[in-house]
């Protein structure tokens, strides 16, 4: 239960309300978007080919608390590090961050995830309600967590899914990191990321905030 200040004519009157503290956390964080909607732009600790200013200045009110303030650096990148879903993997091996994925298609539009930790090799889905997916074209869109399900991310050597439910997937990466999808899921209650359910990768970044 979660107790709330509400002004009642010259005073205030506490009220409980009827959920958990980690409802009202992510109600109350939501509301805003994020805790310091004027926390200025980071500094890139590499060099990216996606993002560009107007990208990060939106993204960064997005972030969860526990990543603002903190540099942005480049963990994995296909230009770098190819087009393998284990070199990413591998990437991530240490890691202790959220994750940025940003993607740009053959169609340049750019889109992605945050996830709620390093991404890697499991039988079930993990993360947090932290998690959410974005995308810039035609327009900034951000999906939430919606509480319906937990399946924020889940992957293995063929594949990377995060958000699903009904056999569809928020966002659907193969083991090359060639091919994708992305659908409506309940998990997020999102719009397909790109104008296409399935889109073809031209370059894929993923940044940690350290």
């Amino acid at each position: 239960m979660c107790e709330l200040m509400v002004p009642v004519n010259h005073g205030l009157r506490r009220e409980v309300l009827s959920m958990s503290t980690d409802e009202y956390r992510k109600t109350s964080l939501f509301a805003t978007g994020s805790f310091d909607l004027d926390f200025p732009i980071p500094d890139l600790i590499g060099k990216t080919e996606i993002l560009t200013e107007e990208h990060r200045e939106k993204l960064c009110s997005h972030l969860p608390a526990r990543a603002e303030g903190y540099s942005w650096s480049l963990i994995f990148s296909t230009s770098q590090h190819g087009f393998a879903l284990n070199s990413l993997y591998r990437k991530m091996a240490r890691l202790e961050s959220p994750v940025l994925i940003v993607i740009e298609d053959t169609d340049n539009n750019v889109f992605g995830a945050l996830t709620s930790c390093s991404l890697h090799v499991s039988d079930h889905f993990y993360g947090t309600g932290e998690s959410l997916l974005y995308k810039f074209n035609p327009s900034f869109k951000v999906f939430h967590w919606t509480g319906e399900n937990m399946y924020f991310i889940k992957g293995n050597m063929e594949s990377l899914s995060i958000g699903a439910g009904d056999g569809r997937f928020g966002l659907w990466l193969d083991g090359d990191l060639n091919q994708g999808r992305s659908q409506s899921c309940s998990t997020y209650g999102n719009e397909p990321l790109a104008p296409q359910e399935d889109f073809v990768i031209k370059t894929l970044e993923c940044w940690a905030f350290v």
